[in-house]
């Protein structure tokens, strides 16, 4: 082997690496467990996207006409569907409990007087707070009706005005307000969460194989099969490069998948340029890579990365600043943000794919992206040296023991 080229070890490092993934069954558990299973069963889950016929009990009071109109449009509405009417409230509240509906509806006596004097409506909903989206549900369904209310009856209380005040609400034009969604045009949870839980898949799955095949490595010895290369800094480098074109040769393959494939077949709403979320994923999983490789001076057993990073990635979305605003971060978890790459990576890919960003609009976190891959590397670098020469001593004093 000492007659190999530099070219010629980086292949050897290349092959060996492939070769230690696909015989390695628990490797490929994860990669198939992980990548494949765990992609498609976060998008099924997610599928439906809006929450629809949330089941609501209705306290009406009122019995009016307008009550009833109200309780008729509401169960018209795509999230709500009226379970029944109950008679009073202590009555709904234990259907409630029971987990027989999931909202309830409380009118009061008053309510149609109040419509039509002009007066503020007054009307209770009621939704358990053990699951958001059927409370977010419901108040847009319970809002849609009551402005849907105000738009056929408001106008009827005017014939309780002056002349002078009949003829300005005769002469003004209503106020149509129309919401459009910018880039989450469905205003589904699922849309909103999935791309940032794919990226954080690939970081996750990514660090997890790294971590089991340098352990293995580590308990193996299998850096002795480096050794003839020699234990200097060039052969460190084409160790950590070698390793690190497989990582990425592979992850390029599931990143098409989790990000491209999955995305088209349920449906997630997509609007980023291709090309500009193949120029983010090259430092991505470059950063992923080399700091799986810095780590694995740690990673003694192939066992103990799975139990480490599941424990660690627990937090990524919130760190990514999707979920909560980077502003609002305690100083100390801005920093682990900036250490590491799920974090700027997830926050740039949801700009880019959910808000046709581009480059200009990603620039902290691409940059920020680029800075790690330069410093993972130096650092993967030098673990990769300090391993040759620990196998460099062992081999010195094994023959002055001779």
């Amino acid at each position: 082997m000492k007659t190999l080229s530099k070219l010629q070890q980086l292949s050897f490092v290349i092959r060996r690496e492939f070769l230690a993934i696909s015989t390695s069954y628990a490797v490929l558990l994860v990669l198939m467990g992980g990548i494949f299973m765990y992609g498609l069963l976060y998008n099924y889950m997610y599928a439906p996207n809006i929450v629809t016929d949330v089941p609501v009990a209705v306290v009406d009071n009122s019995h009016s006409e307008l009550s009833r109109n109200f309780i008729r449009w509401l169960d018209a509405t795509p999230q709500a569907e009226i379970y029944d009417q109950a008679i009073d409230y202590h009555e709904a509240k234990e259907w409630m409990k029971e987990g027989k509906v999931q909202g309830i509806l409380y009118l009061p006596h008053d309510f149609e007087e109040r419509v039509f004097r002009g007066d503020e409506a007054v009307f209770s909903l009621y939704a358990t707070t053990d699951a958001f989206l059927y409370f977010e549900a419901l108040q847009g369904a319970s809002s849609r009706v009551m402005l849907a209310i105000n738009d056929k009856y408001r106008s009827d209380g005017a014939v309780f005005l002056p002349p002078q005040g009949l003829l300005a609400v005769a002469m003004a034009q209503p106020i149509n307000v129309v919401g459009t969604a910018l880039y989450n045009y469905t205003e589904g949870y699922g849309s909103y969460l999935i791309p940032a839980v794919m990226m954080i898949i690939i970081f996750q799955t990514l660090l997890m194989v790294i971590g089991m095949l340098t352990g293995d490595e580590h308990t193996n010895r299998g850096i002795r099969a480096y050794t003839p290369f020699g234990y200097g800094w060039g052969v460190a480098i084409r160790l950590v490069t070698g390793k690190t074109f497989v990582y990425c040769a592979l992850y390029a393959v599931f990143s098409f998948f989790l990000l491209g494939l999955l995305p088209y077949f349920f449906s997630i709403p997509n609007i980023g340029n291709g090309f500009y979320i193949i120029l983010l994923l090259i430092p991505y999983l470059m950063a992923t890579s080399f700091l799986g490789l810095a780590a694995s001076r740690y990673f003694t057993d192939s066992e103990a990365p799975l139990l480490m990073i599941a424990f660690f990635s627990v937090g990524l979305i919130f760190l990514s600043g999707v979920s909560y605003p980077m502003e609002l971060m305690p100083w100390y978890w801005k920093i682990v943000h900036y250490i590491l790459p799920a974090a700027p990576g997830t926050l740039a890919f949801v700009k880019l794919n959910s808000m046709g960003a581009d480059m200009a609009d990603i620039k902290p976190e691409y940059i920020t992206l680029w800075i790690q891959t330069i410093v993972y590397f130096i650092i993967s670098i030098w673990v990769y040296k300090s391993n040759l020469a620990s196998q460099k001593n062992n081999f010195s004093n094994k023959k002055l023991s001779k």
